[in-house]
């Protein structure tokens, strides 16, 4: 994963550094070095002995594992199998609620109380139900290029007492041509109770491929106090996610293959992220830090966010950039293509203004664990996707804006958030060239799910 053209420029001032060396006596000043040995002489020296280009060079080759194994994971056939079930789920909804509402994979994960065994038909392209009073299985294929019925994955949990409303699909309505009339859809609600547990098993051609499990408490008004997620993969690769709440509030989430750490993310007190850097390395940083990235056993990531003014400047962009009011379906004058352009804006806008406020709020710098050197800042920029949405704009029809196709065609742009380094002579590379964009994938799992568990 080495860039050799960036190596080739640093060849002829970093063979004067070996040459000179007195640590290296055995160097013969008159040969030449190849790229392996160049590569060599930076890795082995640490990041406080190397130029700015040079620490890069050495981040490259020793961030190289985390991309291989993140781009392994890509290949996994027991996540394949869990991306088909949701594939097959999007293309023919299931029913757990007697038939009332559409469901997929996340709500198969976080429900008790509710029993069925589907079957994926592929001649029909529909599942077919068995009634069962003990299990939730569903039995399809593993990979989308199957027609046959390789997985299986069943779940099993246990209830507490606390039963919960939720809107599964909301309320729509539509104009019927032929009777001259809108036909009016309620808001389905679900009701179903929070488990405390939830175990679930995934087999490939009768074999075990992944386990999951979940536990929860929870506090009387229904929100978890303590939450832990768990997904074992028979091809060495295991996700944990867990979460306290307290007066200071603790998650950690954690990616590893064959029990070896490629990613952690911790946030907590500062107490808590200052017992995870007692090392002579990094006590320099102890006291400044309420969050903490550990990255292989080269890395780590020490995050100090000003959560009140985080808190304050996220309420005040919900305030300041507004979503555009929906235009009225029966009003000859609304303007669609004006709405959807006001909501790219919006987009745009809302984006830059988050990475504001992380820039503002956040400070993060990537630390060398095996020396303490500081090698790059992290910050945060608003860039536009490469995934958009192109639809057709409403047209005026007896009376009424509807869909059709063939209106003008529009583009919903979406805009990312994306990490970068700020290395020390002030140049930006994004975190994903280093760390694959798993990294990103990852984190944004570990975000969402801090997020919606501390409110």
């Amino acid at each position: 994963m080495i860039k050799k053209f960036l190596l080739l420029s640093l060849v002829a001032s970093q063979l004067m550094v070996s040459c000179s060396s007195e640590d290296s006596p055995e160097t013969d000043p008159t040969k030449e070095l190849t790229l392996e040995e160049e590569i060599a002489n930076i890795v082995k020296q640490p990041y406080s002995n190397l130029t700015p280009a040079q620490q890069k060079l050495k981040l490259e080759t020793e961030a190289n594992d985390m991309l291989v194994q993140l781009d392994k994971s890509k290949s996994s056939g027991a996540i394949e199998a869990i991306e088909n079930l949701g594939r097959l789920f999007s293309l023919k909804h299931i029913d757990l609620f007697d038939g009332k509402s559409d469901n997929g994979v996340s709500e198969v994960l976080n429900i008790s109380g509710v029993y069925g065994i589907y079957t994926w038909n592929n001649a029909q392209k529909i599942w077919v139900k068995t009634a069962s009073t003990t299990e939730l299985k569903f039995v399809f294929p593993a990979k989308a290029s199957e027609t046959t019925n390789t997985a299986t994955l069943s779940s099993k949990s246990t209830s507490s007492d606390l039963k919960f409303s939720n809107i599964d699909t909301y309320g729509s309505w539509y104009y019927d041509g032929e009777t001259d009339e809108y036909i009016t859809t309620p808001s389905v609600q679900d009701w179903f109770y929070l488990p405390t547990s939830v175990d679930a098993v995934l087999t490939i051609n009768g074999s075990t491929a992944a386990t999951l499990a979940s536990t929860s408490k929870y506090a009387k008004n229904k929100s978890p106090e303590e939450y832990a997620y768990k997904v074992t993969l028979n091809d060495g690769y295991t996700w944990e996610m867990s979460g306290k709440k307290a007066t200071q509030s603790t998650s950690k989430a954690s990616f590893t293959y064959n029990a070896k750490n490629l990613i952690e993310f911790n946030v907590g007190s500062t107490a808590d992220i200052d017992a995870l850097i007692n090392t002579p390395e990094l006590t320099k940083y102890q006291g400044k830090a309420n969050g903490l990235v550990r990255i292989l056993d080269n890395f780590v990531i020490v995050a100090n966010t000003d959560l009140v003014a985080t808190a304050a400047d996220d309420a005040a962009l919900d305030n300041s950039v507004v979503y555009p009011t929906y235009p009225a379906y029966d009003n000859a004058n609304s303007n669609f293509k004006a709405y959807y352009t006001a909501v790219n804006s919006y987009n745009q806008k809302y984006s830059a203004g988050s990475a504001a406020n992380f820039n503002k709020n956040s400070k993060l710098i990537l630390v060398s664990k095996k020396d303490g050197t500081k090698i790059a800042d992290i910050v945060v920029h608003s860039e536009k996707s490469t995934d958009s949405y192109t639809f057709y704009l409403p047209e005026w029809y007896n009376g009424y804006w509807q869909s059709t196709d063939e209106g003008e065609q529009f583009t919903e742009a979406y805009y990312d958030e994306v990490y970068y380094l700020k290395f020390n002579d002030n140049t930006e590379v994004a975190m994903s060239v280093y760390f694959s964009e798993g990294f990103d994938n990852l984190n944004t799992k570990f975000e969402d799910f801090y997020t919606s568990f501390n409110k």
